[in-house]
């Protein structure tokens, strides 16, 4: 069965390093030590694979701007836009693998070859380090018929494919995460897709869909103004944005945790001695006080993993995706 792994990286990586690097003194003498790599020995560039001024842009800028001061080197970034991410993150996984060109990715490359937009996958990538996660959320407008999930469940089943749901797109992780519900529950949905999700809360709002399940940063402002209520979110435990919304696996329902996702990678053939300094510089940025306080004024939500987690979570959600997908209505 999937599982998702949603943890903390609780020892820290320098120490991490320092163990490891002494392990592989002790016994084979030939481990090499991050201390003697030049790197960085030039600026850093992070593609950023969607436009400026969005979220994912501004989650790397924030984060880089940190991260700079912990590797002692400048750090760009440089916006690619075009299929639906795939464009950006093709030319970093593309590029030359010293560690010096760096990707922001998101949760629709463990999407692309289920999808078949693209060839793209993990696989061409070495993780340094995830830093957000961000469940989805069962959105209604504030007078909808049904209060809670089990009445929203007995009205979708009582009127099979009436309740219009909207999201992103056409394969987008909102649209997934739609159809995982309706997998987990076994009722028959109606998915309208938009323009992304900001287009799809409009909606919702004016009445024009009945549900939306985005992320709850996304109906943060909408909430607050007593426009829609929140249902259930998607995730293994309550998101500190909304704390007074269950889980669906609380309110009864056994669905996979499903969500979208931004972390730092290199290019596959990067050397590990690289991906250990990157790995460090951004965890730590990560859980830097400044960083911490932009997430919440923004609504996000930080999720930390290391290399070695990041890489289970990216395969184990392209796994998920794999199971999802191909059943879905592309129409």
């Amino acid at each position: 069965m999937f599982k998702f792994i949603k943890k903390r990286l609780t020892l820290p990586i320098a120490a991490t390093i320092l163990l490891l690097g002494a392990c592989g003194n002790e016994e084979e003498g030939d481990t090499a030590s991050t201390e003697n790599v030049d790197f960085p020995n030039e600026e850093i560039e992070v593609i950023v694979p969607t436009a400026a001024g969005g979220g994912t842009d501004m989650v790397t800028r924030q984060l880089t701007d940190i991260a700079q001061n912990n590797l002692d080197q400048s750090i760009g970034v440089i916006n690619v836009e075009g299929g639906s991410g795939s464009v950006g993150m093709s030319q970093a996984a593309n590029a030359e693998p010293d560690g010096h060109t760096m990707s922001m990715v998101i949760a629709e490359l463990a999407m692309y070859e289920h999808l078949g937009t693209s060839t793209l996958t993990p696989e061409e990538f070495k993780p340094v380090a995830l830093v957000n996660y961000d469940p989805a959320a069962l959105t209604v407008s504030a007078d909808a018929p049904y209060d809670t999930l089990e009445e929203f469940i007995e009205y979708a089943e009582e009127n099979p494919g009436e309740i219009s749901v909207g999201n992103a797109g056409p394969g987008s992780i909102w649209h997934v995460a739609a159809v995982n519900l309706e997998n987990a529950t076994g009722i028959e949905l109606n998915h309208v897709p938009h323009e992304g999700a900001a287009p799809a809360v409009t909606a919702l709002v004016g009445e024009h869909i009945d549900a939306v399940t985005v992320s709850p940063a996304e109906v943060r402002n909408q909430l607050e103004a007593g426009n829609v209520k929140v249902l259930a979110v998607m995730d293994d435990e309550r998101n500190d944005l909304i704390p007074d919304v269950p889980t669906l696996n609380e309110e009864g329902i056994e669905a996979q945790p499903i969500g979208t996702w931004r972390g730092l990678t290199v290019p596959s053939e990067t050397p590990d001695e690289v991906v250990e300094i990157l790995e460090e510089a951004f965890v730590s940025a990560a859980e830097d006080e400044e960083f911490i306080n932009f997430m919440e004024q923004n609504g996000l939500g930080i999720q930390v993993m290391g290399s070695e987690e990041f890489g289970e979570f990216m395969d184990e959600n392209r796994e998920l995706f794999g199971d999802i997908i191909p059943e879905m209505d592309m129409d």
